[in-house]
């Protein structure tokens, strides 16, 4: 089952042309598996981290963490 922060990241990437979560994850400094960690709530990013894939990802940090926005 995919978890909601799942489905927004997946929605944010297609919505502002990023192709892949390894193109994500590039532009962030992470490695692909960290983005699918995190979409799969597995990995709870720093908070640096938290604002790169915001700024990314052109959103607020908690609307991209907080599936109720």
């Amino acid at each position: 089952m995919k978890s909601a922060r799942h489905e927004k990241i997946i929605e944010l990437i297609q919505e502002y042309d990023i192709d892949t979560q390894e193109e994500l994850a590039k532009k962030c400094g992470v490695s692909r598996q960290t983005i699918n960690a995190i979409e799969n709530n597995k990995y709870d990013p720093t908070l640096s981290l938290a604002f790169s894939l915001a700024r990314e990802l052109s959103i607020k940090v908690d609307e991209l963490f907080n599936p109720n926005i």
